[in-house]
């Protein structure tokens, strides 16, 4: 596949129906996720999971690209091709997760995520490498006095400084302020920290002479707290995201992602259905879903070669079910 521009590059991932497959778990994460379901994690068991995704018939019409961790971007499978090489045969694109983590800030809770120092190298080397996009999270907690502004302003910073030197590098930045569910607080404390990140995010990124239509956001949705004694329905949902998303981004963003942040694979397809029927955006919805994609794929294959076909069948099965979220076509009674 041959892009003319970064801008070429976002429309294609953005394009109807399809998104993102976030498969950039940290080696520490997915070496949880694998104690979960009682498997070792090797470079090889890692490899061999990540494979099975790749190679899915699920990923053919669902999913325009591919987030990787570093190691993943230099994986070969057992056959020497290249899992980057895997991908593009499925018309999907290879991307990287480029931040280095979270750190305090001020001693408190609040955290700010690193990775500049080496960045602008470490971009020409993805990119050669043949990655044509990036992500950088950003994390916001919701507490008592939390989000801080000196938290916020410094995260929308970073990812503004990040995405820059991604556009340099000819690559597409995933910005990716993500307000975390944690806690029990309501989903309008929710929409009031969403709207500060995103106001700030894209004050930061003009002001640093990014590209918006070569840039993807990646977002929370705006919910409760994961243990507040009231949940929104998929309808409100979608009415209080929208509002938030309306009020703050610009209408030349090509698209938004969404992160499901903990949500259960149900509850994100079925958010991000309501968001489609509700219609009015100006930019393409659609996911970049980590957990809410592999859960039922990792709870099949439990680390065993002759479940591979079962754990396939479980992820196409959650990839085609959020393409027709993200087209607003998706109903529960297609869930088995």
């Amino acid at each position: 596949m041959t892009f003319s521009n970064i801008e070429d590059i976002a429309n294609y991932l953005v394009a109807d129906g399809k998104g993102f497959l976030a498969a950039d778990e940290s080696t520490p994460t997915i070496g949880k996720r694998f104690d979960a379901i009682n498997t070792e994690s090797t470079e090889t068991s890692r490899r061999d999971y990540r494979e099975l995704l790749f190679r899915a018939s699920g990923m053919n019409e669902n999913i325009s690209g591919v987030i990787l961790f570093d190691e993943t971007l230099r994986q070969a499978s057992a056959d020497s091709t290249a899992l980057k090489d895997i991908i593009l045969k499925t018309g999907a694109l290879p991307g990287i997760k480029v931040d280095k983590g979270v750190s305090p800030i001020n001693e408190s809770e609040e955290v700010l995520t690193g990775g500049l120092d080496g960045l602008e190298e470490r971009c020409a080397e993805y990119e050669s490498l043949g990655a044509k996009f990036t992500k950088w999270r950003a994390v916001i907690k919701i507490g008592e006095n939390m989000p801080t502004d000196e938290c916020i302003e410094a995260n929308t910073q970073a990812l503004a400084d990040y995405a820059k030197i991604v556009q340099n590098n000819k690559m597409v930045p995933i910005v990716e302020p993500e307000v975390l569910m944690d806690g029990e607080h309501s989903a309008n404390t929710c929409y009031d920290a969403t709207s500060r990140c995103l106001n700030s995010l894209f004050s930061n990124l003009e002001n640093k002479g990014v590209n918006i239509k070569g840039t993807i956001l990646k977002p929370n949705m705006v919910l409760a707290g994961q243990d507040a004694p009231s949940q929104l329905s998929p309808e409100e949902v979608a009415e209080l995201t929208m509002k938030c998303l309306l009020e703050n981004v610009p209408a030349e963003l090509p698209g938004i992602a969404f992160l499901s942040g903990g949500q259960s694979d149900i509850d994100a397809t079925a958010n991000l259905d309501a968001l489609n029927k509700k219609g009015g955006n100006p930019w393409k919805l659609t996911f970049s879903y980590g957990r809410a994609l592999q859960q039922a794929a990792l709870k099949s294959w439990l680390g065993q070669s002759e479940n591979t076909l079962s754990a396939q069948e479980a992820f196409s099965h959650r990839a085609k079910m959020n393409r027709l979220a993200a087209l607003g076509q998706w109903t529960k009674d297609l869930e088995r």
